[in-house]
């Protein structure tokens, strides 16, 4: 039923528009988009899982993570 309306609303609205507008439309589309995805707050995750490295430090561990993937290509 959705997909119906959405039909009915581009061919009577959007497809008459012409090139520059439909892009125009597409651009406020994806901008509206853009800003009503939720930002995460990524200090609410601080000490969320405590000792996950077990002591070691986060870029020793990152670092030997990617010398493994680097050696194995």
């Amino acid at each position: 039923m959705a997909t119906d309306i959405l039909q009915e609303v581009y061919e009577q609205y959007i497809k008459p528009l012409s090139p520059e507008q439909r892009l125009k439309l597409v651009e406020m589309i994806a901008h509206d988009l853009a800003e009503a995805q939720p930002r995460y707050d990524w200090v609410s995750v601080r000490g969320i899982a405590p000792d996950l490295l077990n002591g070691e430090d986060a870029q020793e561990w990152v670092s030997r993570g990617r010398g493994g993937i680097l050696r194995q290509r």
